[in-house]
Formats: structure tokens, C-alpha cells, sequence
């Protein structure tokens, strides 16, 4: 392969230096689901889902984990030796309620990620099971959106694809050098957008993370070798990084890889990959409660759901799982039909206000695809609620 690629070789390959490295690295976890019984995972998962049948308009019920594990071993040339232990929890518990000849269901939100039994909630689940019963009745009444322009108010759950698609993707450097121009696309943003692109409204702090605990994307080194961080996306607005890899970082100036290189496994070409991107909390921000008492006409958006995106993440349409109206500061009746416009730069330009870290969370994308032959990754995205002002709303895709 390498031979075939030289003959059409643009430029001579560049790569960031890295120490060498030999060490051990295990995801945190506070409760190794192998070292649980099947009997007590099946029982606990079980006694969720008696608890919401029990209600007479609930028609089905299911409440799973999937546990993936992955022990990865990385040797180089310049003397690294890196063994990496990875173990990842994904829960589900989802309600389908009838009211008359109407069907709905609803999720109950967990974002699952790195780490063990501790992600599947069940406490959380069990003390949630009326509100989430309660919500799925209540998504059997919902009414279409009328269209227009409306404030949004954004649930963490919903936040993770947008962040996702218009942000994360948008600053991948690779992308950015058109090196994914053939299969996912390039970016709006460009090299000399570093420092000086205003990305949206000064509330808007984006930082990519590999080391945050519970991360799907979160790793303690990456498939080049390279130790992982924290780094800024963008601060007070304005885009002052992007993600990098050995093979780009120098078309940055930088001489240090950010840590961003993954392969889908052994077999796979290693190529640059987002990191957990999250858009951070405003310490002195409101609550959910008081955003939405500052709305006059707008529109609640939990879960994800379709999504249309052009190939520089520029101009985009985001539906979701769950909406509620609000009409003068108050929460009312439920919505079905729902979808958002978006410019990237004005849409996070109207951000006018992001909640507290009290309400941040981190959600996750579970197949994002890139590269060919196409590879899959998870990866998580963080936030807490958020404001937008005055956007189109229309109707869902179909």
C-alpha cells in the first residue's frame, strides 16, 4: 500500500515527534459488570421494566446494557510499548405508550460511555420511570409546529449531534486540508480561520477532551502513540484550535500532536478522528427552569433524531426525539414535526445563554463514519442546556 500510495505523492510526510512511552492504561470504572453475576444485571434491568408495564397505557417496555470490551497493544519504532485495557457501557431504557389509536415512546436520557455497571443508572431509571411513562402518554397528544421564527431551548440529549456535526467535524484538521474531500466532506473553516473566526456568541466554549472520564472517545494514548489531552476549540467564541494528528499538526506550525489518531482495529489504516468535543457550561449560567421562563414563544428539543448536513458543515437541518412548546415562559403541550435551520456561525451566534455545570452532561454518537474503507467511531459531546434566539423552525424530514 505504501508503495502504491508514492507514486502519487504530493508532498514528503511530515510527522509531529513523541516521546516514547511504556505503560499500562485501563478505562476508570467504579463496578466491573464482569465481576457481576448475569442473574443480578438481568434482575436489576428487569425491575425497571415491571415498574413501567404496571402503567395501563404503556404497551412495551425494554431496558438493556451492552458492554464492549478491547485490550489494544501498541509498539513503535521509537520505543513505545502501550498496553491499553477499553471498556465501554451502553444503556437503554425506552417506554411505548397508546392513547387511543396513537402510539409514542420515550427515551429515558443516559449517555453511557467508558466505564462500567455505574453508566447503566438503574437508580436512575427506576426513580424515573413515571416521568418517563408520564412523557411518552404525552407525546400520543402531540400537535405539528406551526413554522416561524422561535427561540430554542436545547437539552444536553439533543445538543451532543449538533455539537457533533457543525462543530466537531468542522475542526477536524484533516478535513480542513481536504483530505476527506472524496467521502465526508470538507470545512468551511480554513487555516487561516484559526484566531480570528468568530464561531458564534461569546458564551460559546468548546474544548476537545480525550481524557475526561466516561468519554466514549476517551483514551489514555492514541493509535500513534501519542499521550492524550484537553485542548481549546474555542474560547469566548472565537475558533483558536483544531484537532490534530502526527501527519497534520505542522500545516498549524505546531510540533505536538493534540492525540487525535484512531483506528476502527488492527486491520485498519490509523487516521486522524475527533476527540470528545464539549461545549462547556457558564459557571454563573441559569438553570433549565429559568431559561425557559425567559422564553416568550419557543420550542423545548430533547434526544436526537434526523439530521441534514451539506459538506463543509456549513448549512444544516436538525430534528430531534421529544418537543415541547413554550409559550410565555411556560412549558405546554407536546410537539411532533419539529426541525431547526442552521448556519453554523449564526446559529451559534444567537446563543444567548448556556446553563450551569450543575446540568452539563455528555451524550455520545455511536457510528460516525469516516475515511475509506469507511471506519466507525464513538465519541462523545458534553454540554449543558442551551438558549438559542430566533430561529426557523419547520417541518420535520419524512
Amino acid at each position: 500500500m505504501a508503495k502504491a500510495s508514492a507514486i502519487a505523492k504530493k508532498r514528503d510526510l511530515i510527522l509531529a515527534p513523541v516521546p516514547a512511552y511504556q505503560v499500562n492504561w485501563s478505562t476508570e470504572m467504579q463496578q466491573d459488570p464482569r465481576k457481576m453475576s448475569q442473574g443480578d444485571k438481568e434482575n436489576a434491568l428487569q425491575a425497571v421494566v415491571q415498574a413501567a408495564i404496571k402503567h395501563k397505557d404503556v404497551v412495551s417496555a425494554t431496558a438493556s446494557a451492552n458492554f464492549s470490551g478491547e485490550w489494544k497493544y501498541f509498539a513503535s519504532s521509537e520505543g513505545s510499548y502501550i498496553e491499553q485495557e477499553l471498556f465501554s457501557t451502553t444503556p437503554n431504557f425506552n417506554v411505548t405508550a397508546k392513547r387511543g389509536d396513537k402510539t409514542a415512546s420515550r427515551n429515558y436520557a443516559m449517555p453511557g460511555g467508558m466505564g462500567g455497571w455505574e453508566l447503566v443508572e438503574i437508580d436512575g431509571m427506576s426513580s424515573n420511570v413515571d416521568q418517563t411513562v408520564d412523557e411518552a402518554i404525552e407525546l400520543t397528544t402531540a400537535v405539528p409546529l406551526v413554522p416561524g421564527v422561535k427561540d430554542l431551548i436545547l437539552a444536553p440529549s439533543h445538543l451532543s449531534l449538533t455539537i457533533h456535526e457543525i462543530i466537531a467535524h468542522a475542526t477536524e484538521l484533516d478535513r480542513i486540508m481536504g483530505y476527506e474531500a472524496n467521502y465526508a466532506g470538507t470545512s468551511f473553516v480554513k487555516l487561516d480561520s484559526i484566531g480570528k473566526l468568530k464561531y458564534g456568541s461569546k458564551l460559546l466554549n468548546v474544548t476537545g477532551d480525550k481524557v475526561r472520564p466516561g468519554g466514549r472517545a476517551t483514551v489514555g494514548y492514541d493509535d500513534d502513540g501519542v499521550k492524550t489531552g484537553k485542548f481549546d476549540i474555542i474560547k469566548d467564541g472565537i475558533l483558536v484550535g483544531v484537532s490534530t494528528n502526527r501527519e497534520v499538526a505542522h500545516y498549524i506550525g505546531e510540533k505536538q500532536s493534540r492525540g487525535c489518531t484512531q483506528a476502527s482495529s488492527w486491520r485498519e489504516y490509523p487516521f486522524l478522528r475527533m476527540p470528545n468535543v464539549h461545549l462547556e457550561a457558564d459557571p454563573k449560567g441559569p438553570t433549565p427552569e429559568e431559561m425557559i421562563a425567559d422564553v416568550k414563544d419557543g420550542v423545548l428539543i430533547e434526544g436526537t433524531g434526523s439530521f441534514s448536513i451539506d459538506q463543509q458543515r456549513y448549512n444544516g437541518q436538525f430534528g430531534g426525539s421529544a418537543f415541547w412548546e413554550i409559550k410565555n415562559g411556560k412549558k405546554t403541550r407536546a410537539l411532533t414535526n419539529v426541525t431547526y435551520n442552521s448556519i453554523t456561525t449564526d446559529f451559534w451566534g444567537s446563543l444567548v445563554a448556556v446553563a450551569g455545570p450543575k446540568y452539563w452532561r455528555q451524550f455520545g454518537v455511536g457510528g460516525d463514519a469516516k475515511g475509506q474503507p469507511t471506519q466507525g467511531q464513538a465519541v462523545s459531546h458534553g454540554a449543558s442546556w442551551c438558549h438559542i434566539s430566533k430561529i426557523m423552525l419547520g417541518g420535520a424530514f419524512q
